[in-house]
C-alpha cells in the first residue's frame, strides 16, 4: 500500500470513529499514533488540551517534562494561539520563540506546533519535534498533519456538544422530578426536605435552610427549617438565629431579596457590607445565597444557600435559574399548606381558650357546691350554659343563659325534664352517673333545643359528691356553631377550588386513588379525561383577568352540567380541568361523555358585551390500560392533551406509549432550538406581495424557517410556540428583523426595485422597554431608509397594554417606518382603537379569505370598506384561487398575497422569479 493510501485509510478511520465512538481519549490516541507513524523523523507528537485558567495541560501519556505550557512564557504557543496557524521552525538555533528550557533538555533541532481549532474556537495545541536530528518537513507534510490535527478538533467539537445537550436534558428531567414530586407533598416539611433534595443536587451543597412566614406574627419571615445534612449542626443554627432575630426588617440582604423578589448571591460574605456577619462569623460561612419563595406574587419566605470554610464557590446562570424553577414549584405546595397551618393555629388557639373556660367553669360548679347562697348569682350571670342533674337524670336546676341558647323562655321550663329532652342516651350513660369513681370529661355533641332542631356543643360533665357519696352531676356547656362553620370553611378550601367551587387538584387525587383501588378490587375500567382550553392566554391578554375568570365559572358551570354524578370534576389550576369517569366498559362510554363536552362548547360564552367561542383540547388515559397509578394515569391524560392541542377546535385522544415519546422529542426540540440562532440554522423565506390591479411586485413579508441539522426544514408553526414559551421569540425576532434589513438594502444595492420589507413583531418584543433603540439601531447599521420597513403586529398585542403599545408605535412611525395590523379580525379589539393608531395598513385574515361563504364574505368587504374610509391600505393573505382574486378585486381590494402568486422562496429563487 503507497503512503498516500495508508494516509487515506488513518483519516478515514479517525473520521468513522468521531461518528461511531463517544471516548475522546481513544480518538486522540488515533490522532497521536497517526502522526507518529506519518512523521517518521519525528521523535514525539504531544497534544496540549487548554485549560479554564488559560494555559494548556499535556494529555499524551509520553509527557514527562513539561506537562504544562503557558502563553506568558513560550512566545511561540503565544503566536500559535494569536495567529491560529501552524509554525515550523526547522532550525532552533536560529530562532528565539520556542521554550529554550525544553529545546536544551530535549536536544531539539526543529519543531512545528499546530493549532487545534473548529469554526476559529481553541481547543488545544499539538507539538511535534525530534531528538536531535532535522524533521525536514515538506509543506506536503505539514498539510497532512494538519489534517490530523483539524479531526481532533472535530473530535473535542462533538464531545462537548454532546456533553452540554445531556446536561441539557438532565436537567429537563430534574426540574420535571422536583415538580411531580413537589405537587404530591401533603406537609411543610415533606415540601421543604423535597426542594432541599433537588437543590443540592443543582448546587453541589447539602448546607440549606429556609425562612418561612409566621402564621401567627403574619408577614413576619422566621428561620423555619435547617437540611438534615447541612455541615452546620442543627443547634448552633438555632441558637444563632435566636440570638440575633433576624428578619427583612433588620437584615440588608433579607430585606432586598424580600423587596425585589429576585436572588442574590454574594460569593465573600466579609467583603459586601450587606451580609450580617455576626452571623456569619457564628456559623463560619463563607459564600451566601438567597432565593425568594414567591406564590401569586406574595413572599412566603426564602431559601439559603451557604459554604463554609474556604472554599470558593460560583454558581452558572443555568444552574440558579434551575434553583429559583425548583423553588417557584415547591411556593404553591408551601403557599397552601402555609395557609392550612395558620387556620389550625388559630382552632388552636380557640379550643385552648374554650378548654381554659372550661377548666374555670368546673371551678365555678365547685365552689357553687359549698357556698349556696352564691348559686343563684353566679348560675344568673355565666355566659355558659349550665344545668343539673339528679341521680334519676332529671333535670334540677339551669341558668339562664343555658335556657336561652336552648331555645327556652326561663329555666323553669326545664326543671323536672330528663335529660333525654335536651341529648340523646348514647351522649350521657347511666354507669356514668352511678360510678362514684368517675371523673369529669370533655365531650363534643349535639343539644336539643325546644323547637326540635339542634345546636353543636362542646360539653363538660362534672360529679357532685359528698362525702364520697355521688349526688348528682353538672352539665356546662358552650355554643361552637362558629368554630363547626370554620372548620367547614377551612376543609372547603383545602379540598375546593376558589374560583369555580369544583373540587381542586388534592381533592381529586384522593378520590382517583380510592376510586382506582376500588376498579381494582371489583376488575372495573375507569377513565381519565385532562382538558385544557384553547386560546385561553388571549382572553387574559386581550380583555383582562376578570374577564377570564368569568369565563372559568362559566366553562366549570358547562362542564358539571355534563359530568354524571357517580364522576367527578376538578380544576387542576390554570385553565386545566380534569375529569374521572368510573365503572366503564369500553371506550365508547369515554365518547359518550367527550361528544357531551364538545356539544357544551358549540354554543358561545357571554362575557359582558363580548361573546366568545371557546374550544378544548382534551386527553384521555384508561386503568388499567394506560396505568395503575394516579400519578401514572393523570400524567398519560396530561400527555394525550397535549396531542389534541396540535390539532385546534375540540380534538381529543387516548393515550399511546408514542405520545410519552413525543413528550420527550419536544423537550429534545427546545434545547435544539437554544443553539439554532448560534449555530446559523435559521434561514428567511420571502413570500411577494403583487398588487393585482397593475401586475406588479409592491413588496415581500419575511418568513422565518429552521433547517434543523437532522430534521431538516421545521415549519414555524411547530417551533414559534416554544420560542414563545422560552423567550427566545425575542432574540429570534430581532435577527429576522437584521437579515430582513440587510436583503432589502443588498436587492437595492444590486439595482432591484423594492418598495417594502414587511416583518412580523411578536408580543414579548413589544414587551421589551428597548424596543424602538433596537429597530433604530438596525436600520442605522444596515443604512435602510426606515419608509421601506413595515412592520406587522398582531390585533390582540394592541389592546394588551394599549398605553406602552401606542407610545411604541408612535415613536415607530414618527420614524418614518409603516406599521400594519397582521391577521385583522380574528382578535377581540374595539373598532374605536383604528382611528387612533398610526397605522398605515390592515392585512386581511386568510381565513376570511379561503373560506369564501357569505358569512366570511360579508365581514371581508366590511374590513376593506373600513380600511377605504380611514384611508388605510389594505392586504389580503392566503389568496390561493381566480375566484378568491376577483372577488377581492371587485372589492377595490388590489394588495394580495399567497399561494396563488407565489409560495415563499428563498433569496436567490425570489432574484430569478422576479428581479
Amino acid at each position: 500500500m503507497s503512503n498516500e493510501e495508508t494516509r487515506y485509510s488513518r483519516l478515514a478511520n479517525i473520521t468513522k470513529m468521531i461518528h461511531t465512538k463517544l471516548d475522546l481519549h481513544e480518538v486522540l490516541d488515533q490522532v497521536t499514533i497517526a502522526i507518529s507513524e506519518e512523521i517518521v523523523q519525528c521523535h514525539s507528537v504531544f497534544i496540549y488540551l487548554l485549560q479554564q485558567n488559560g494555559s494548556f495541560k499535556g494529555y499524551s501519556k509520553n509527557v514527562s517534562t513539561f506537562d504544562m505550557i503557558y502563553p506568558e512564557t513560550d512566545l511561540l504557543v503565544k503566536e500559535v494561539i494569536e495567529t491560529r496557524k501552524a509554525i515550523y521552525i526547522p532550525d532552533t538555533s536560529k530562532d528565539s520563540r520556542p521554550d529554550s528550557r525544553a529545546v536544551k533538555e530535549n536536544h531539539i533541532q526543529s519543531l512545528l506546533a499546530l493549532p487545534i481549532s473548529f469554526e476559529d474556537k481553541l481547543f488545544g495545541l499539538v507539538i511535534l519535534f525530534d531528538d536531535g536530528i532535522p524533521m525536514n518537513l515538506t509543506e506536503r507534510e505539514i498539510q497532512t498533519i494538519e489534517a490530523y490535527v483539524n479531526m481532533a478538533a472535530v473530535a473535542i467539537q462533538n464531545s462537548n456538544n454532546l456533553t452540554h445537550k445531556e446536561h441539557l436534558i438532565k436537567e429537563k428531567q430534574l426540574l420535571l422530578d422536583a415538580t411531580r414530586g413537589l405537587s404530591l407533598c401533603t406537609t411543610i416539611q415533606e415540601s421543604v426536605d423535597k426542594c432541599f433534595f433537588y437543590l443540592a443536587q443543582v448546587l453541589n451543597t447539602k448546607t440549606i435552610d429556609i425562612h418561612l412566614l409566621d402564621p401567627i406574627a403574619e408577614k413576619k419571615i422566621v428561620p423555619t427549617i435547617l437540611s438534615k445534612d447541612s455541615e452546620v449542626k442543627e443547634e448552633d443554627w438555632i441558637k444563632t438565629h435566636q440570638l440575633t432575630k433576624m428578619d427583612p426588617s433588620n437584615d440588608a440582604v433579607m430585606q432586598e431579596v424580600y423587596e425585589t423578589k429576585k436572588a442574590i448571591f454574594i460569593p465573600d460574605v466579609y467583603n459586601d457590607p450587606r451580609p450580617n456577619l455576626e452571623i456569619c462569623r457564628n456559623l463560619g460561612l463563607k459564600s451566601l445565597l438567597m432565593l425568594p419563595i414567591i406564590s401569586m406574587g406574595e413572599n412566603l419566605g426564602q431559601i439559603c444557600v451557604v459554604t463554609l470554610g474556604e472554599k470558593e464557590t460560583n454558581y452558572t446562570e443555568t444552574e440558579l435559574q434551575l434553583a429559583q424553577s425548583i423553588i417557584d414549584s415547591a411556593a404553591a405546595t408551601l403557599a397552601n399548606l402555609l395557609y392550612m397551618e395558620k387556620q389550625e393555629v388559630i382552632i388552636e388557639e380557640r379550643t385552648s381558650e374554650i378548654t381554659l373556660k372550661n377548666q374555670e367553669l368546673e371551678s365555678v360548679v365547685t365552689e357553687l357546691q359549698q357556698i349556696s347562697q352564691e348559686k343563684e348569682l353566679i348560675l344568673n350571670f355565666a355566659g355558659e350554659g349550665i344545668f343539673g342533674l339528679d341521680l334519676n337524670r332529671n333535670i334540677t336546676f339551669c341558668n339562664p343563659a343555658g335556657a336561652q341558647m336552648l331555645g327556652y323562655e326561663s329555666e323553669g321550663e326545664l326543671i323536672g325534664q330528663s335529660v333525654r329532652s335536651i341529648f340523646h342516651e348514647p351522649q350521657l350513660k347511666r354507669a356514668d352517673i352511678l360510678d362514684i369513681s368517675s371523673k369529669s370529661y370533655v365531650k363534643e355533641g349535639k343539644f336539643h333545643r325546644k323547637d326540635h332542631t339542634t345546636i353543636p356543643v362542646e360539653f363538660v360533665v362534672s360529679f357532685i359528691k359528698e362525702d364520697c357519696n355521688t349526688l348528682g352531676q353538672v352539665v356546662t356547656f358552650k355554643d361552637i356553631t362558629e368554630r363547626k362553620v370554620l372548620e367547614s370553611e377551612i376543609k372547603h378550601h383545602a379540598f375546593f377550588d376558589n374560583l369555580t367551587d369544583l373540587p381542586n387538584r388534592v381533592l381529586l387525587t384522593e378520590k382517583l386513588t380510592q376510586a382506582i383501588a376500588t376498579a381494582k378490587l371489583n376488575e372495573e375500567k375507569l377513565a381519565v379525561l385532562y382538558l385544557d382550553l384553547d386560546r385561553f392566554k388571549y382572553i387574559n391578554d386581550s380583555l383582562g383577568h376578570s374577564f377570564g375568570d368569568q369565563l372559568l365559572r362559566d366553562v366549570a358551570e358547562r362542564l358539571s352540567n355534563c359530568v354524571p354524578n357517580f364522576a367527578m370534576l376538578s380544576r387542576q389550576g390554570g385553565d386545566e380541568f380534569a375529569i374521572y369517569l368510573p365503572h366503564i366498559q369500553n371506550e365508547e362510554d369515554v365518547l359518550h361523555l367527550v361528544n357531551l363536552i364538545i356539544d357544551s362548547f358549540s354554543k358561545p360564552f357571554n362575557l359582558s358585551d363580548h361573546e366568545i367561542y371557546m374550544k378544548t383540547s382534551i386527553g384521555i388515559s384508561l386503568y388499567p390500560d394506560h396505568g395503575d397509578s394516579t400519578e401514572i394515569l393523570l400524567k398519560n391524560a396530561d400527555t394525550a392533551m397535549y396531542k389534541s392541542k396540535e390539532t385546534t377546535g375540540n380534538s381529543y385522544h387516548f393515550f399511546s406509549k408514542k405520545m410519552d415519546n413525543k413528550t420527550f422529542e419536544h423537550i429534545k426540540l427546545e434545547i435544539d432550538l437554544y443553539k439554532a440562532l448560534e449555530q446559523d440554522e435559521l434561514v428567511l423565506f420571502y413570500q411577494p406581495q403583487i398588487n393585482y390591479k397593475t401586475k406588479l411586485l409592491e413588496g415581500v413579508e419575511a418568513l422565518v424557517r429552521w433547517n434543523h441539522p437532522e430534521q431538516g426544514m421545521i415549519s414555524p408553526e411547530k417551533f414559534i410556540p416554544i420560542a414563545e414559551d422560552t423567550g427566545l421569540i425575542v432574540a429570534i425576532g430581532e435577527w429576522v428583523l437584521t437579515e430582513a434589513c440587510k436583503q432589502i438594502k443588498s436587492w437595492h444595492n444590486q439595482g432591484y426595485p423594492l418598495k417594502s420589507m414587511s416583518v412580523n413583531l411578536s408580543v414579548r418584543q413589544f414587551e421589551q422597554n428597548n424596543l424602538f433603540s433596537i429597530v433604530k439601531n438596525v436600520l442605522n447599521k444596515v443604512e435602510l431608509s426606515p419608509e421601506y420597513l413595515h412592520l406587522e403586529l398582531t390585533e390582540n398585542l394592541i389592546v394588551k397594554n394599549t398605553e406602552l403599545t401606542l407610545n411604541t408605535m408612535k415613536q415607530l412611525n414618527g420614524l418614518g417606518i409603516n406599521l400594519a395590523i397582521d391577521d385583522f379580525g380574528t382578535g377581540y379589539s374595539s373598532l374605536g382603537y383604528l382611528k387612533n393608531l398610526p397605522i398605515s395598513t390592515l392585512k386581511i385574515d386568510r381565513s376570511f379569505v379561503q373560506e369564501m361563504t357569505e358569512d366570511e364574505a360579508a365581514i371581508t368587504k366590511t374590513i376593506i370598506t373600513l380600511a377605504h374610509n380611514l384611508k388605510l391600505d389594505v392586504i389580503a393573505e392566503g389568496v390561493e384561487t381566480m375566484e378568491q382574486v376577483e372577488f377581492l378585486a371587485a372589492q377595490d381590494c388590489y394588495l394580495m398575497q399567497g399561494y396563488f402568486f407565489s409560495k415563499p422562496l428563498a433569496a436567490n429563487d425570489f432574484v430569478k422569479k422576479y428581479f
